[in-house]
């Protein structure tokens, strides 16, 4: 059998199914190899007993019911900004310290019905502002592809907590939350699938928001099929949510015989820019041959508005950020300060100490943007843009003269290390890393980042594949093919790292 940290899904369940593994087994595995890779800081809360319990049900099911539901026995992680009932959920902020949802995100529940077992909370950037996970209050995430103690590399953000669990094998899955490319930019540093579904094919109710019309749960696993999974068992609509598409979800079908021969693939020539890496650039030439071998239709396309898309995505970013965290204001929400304050200071002392330094500059800009003799020289004329960044995506997949999918980088070079990183400024490094990834959002449009090959120090590199909207099924059926193609290796045949 293959080590633990690399199995699927399917085959944990063969495990199962011929009694080399038992649900109670793998999950206290799990827990342990939780331990083992401590240091990369992965989880911020381990919930041992709640995932032992979730196993135990698991067993029952299988053994004694002669029943398994699709996540039956698999161990996940959520980020911490997912309301996870009695456990708690911080955001990475002193904001929300301590707090203790009363309720379970509609993602969570619905994992939970699939028969999943919860093994802790993911780290992340505070409140999902970044792109290193490096800006939590528990300390930053350690990326476990080359780790070395003294100068290791990020995981990305914000989803870095959740990406790290599932590269170090402590969980088959994790939620990540994706704004702008949160779960696909970690995804990339850590050899992994994350899928950012179509906004609104999946409930957002209980992920605490950082930017409501672009906030999309995403899906991080080590398989594109691993995540069809997924994504088939927490997609559909909330009465709870309102933003969630009505019509009933058809879920995703995996094909192992997926003809590419009437697939037509875009290449956007504005996706080459300033700063990205010949060995990526490389990876996405290559893959591109792969699939024209495989007699797919590659073309070059254009997207004239990509550019700006950095520009809109921020003003739009910092306006919402300035919206939703003005709830946080010590009286009905978040952190309150010991000592008696007027109102106003009430509300300065505690914002002050319960968000940190990104965070506030985020709210003053977005304010700034809002103010009325600002108003419409920025927010509205980001609204105007981001209409024309979306135009060029329903342009570009129209029907009878556009393409069916795009393929792009991931992102523009592999993990930095933390020294490297840590030597931007936030608004930097998010302009930086997330240039491929966050015109999807803007657009709605779902997308996929999988690892193609690896670089000259042994990390990965990834690339994006993006469809039209509700298009899941063509677009990890494209991807499970690239995965086939490109066989890269699992973390523990390149990597020196603890395994099960």
């Amino acid at each position: 059998m293959n080590k633990l940290s690399s199995l699927t899904i399917k085959q944990i369940h063969q495990a199962y199914r011929d009694k080399l593994l038992t649900p109670t087994s793998f999950i206290d595995q799990c827990i342990e190899k939780t331990k083992q890779t401590k240091h990369l800081n992965a989880f911020v809360t381990v919930t041992e007993e709640i995932a032992e319990n979730h196993g135990m049900e698991s067993e029952k099911r299988l053994y004694k019911d002669k029943k398994m539901k699709a996540l039956d026995g698999i161990s996940v992680g959520v980020k911490d900004n997912f309301c996870t009932k009695d456990v708690p959920t911080t955001c990475g902020s002193n904001m929300l310290r301590g707090f203790r949802p009363t309720y379970d995100a509609t993602v969570v529940a619905r994992l939970r019905g699939a028969g999943a077992c919860l093994l802790g909370k993911c780290n992340l950037d505070e409140f999902a502002m970044g792109s290193g996970t490096v800006d939590s209050i528990f300390g930053p995430t350690r990326n476990p592809w080359g780790y070395d103690e003294q100068d290791w590399r990020i995981t990305g953000g914000s989803s870095g907590g959740s990406a790290a669990a599932v590269a170090a094998g402590a969980v088959t899955a994790a939620l990540g939350s994706d704004t702008g490319g949160s779960t696909r930019n970690p995804a990339a540093y850590c050899g992994l699938v994350g899928l950012k579904p179509t906004y609104g094919l999946v409930s957002r109710y209980g992920l605490i928001p950082l930017v409501n019309s672009m906030d999309v749960p995403g899906i991080l696993t080590r398989t594109v099929e691993d995540a069809a999974v997924v994504l088939n068992c927490i997609a559909g609509p909330d009465d709870l949510d309102s933003t969630t598409i009505k019509k009933e979800f058809k879920p995703v079908s995996i094909k192992e015989d997926f003809d590419l021969s009437n697939v037509r693939i875009g290449i956007p020539k504005e996706y080459y820019c300033e700063g990205m890496s010949e060995e990526v650039v490389d990876t996405w030439r290559k893959v591109a041959d792969l699939l024209e071998n495989e007699k797919a239709q590659v073309r070059s396309v254009s997207m004239p508005h990509t550019s700006i898309s950095i520009a809109v995505y921020s003003i739009l970013n910092q306006c919402e950020v300035a919206s939703n965290m003005a709830r946080y204001d010590g009286l009905q929400y978040g952190l309150r300060t010991d000592k008696d304050y007027s109102t106003e200071e009430l509300y300065a002392s505690s914002r002050s100490q319960g968000f940190n330094n990104v965070v506030r500059s985020r709210i003053f800009t977005g304010n700034y943007f809002l103010l009325a003799r600002n108003y419409e020289k920025y927010f509205m004329k980001a609204l105007k843009l981001r209409r024309l960044i979306s135009d060029d995506f329903t342009k570009v997949f129209d029907i009878d003269t556009g393409v069916d999918i795009l393929l792009t980088p991931t992102t523009l070079s592999e993990a930095p290390l933390y020294s490297e990183f840590c030597s931007l400024h936030n608004r930097d490094q998010c302009a930086r890393q997330d240039y491929c990834t966050q015109a999807a959002n803007l657009a709605g449009a779902p997308a996929v980042a999988l690892p193609a090959a690896l670089s000259r120090r042994r990390l990965p590199l990834s690339l994006q594949l993006t469809a039209p909207p509700l298009a899941e099924d063509l677009l990890l059926n494209v991807a499970r093919k690239i995965e086939r193609l490109v066989n890269f290796p699992t973390i523990d045949s390149v990597n020196n790292v603890i395994s099960l």
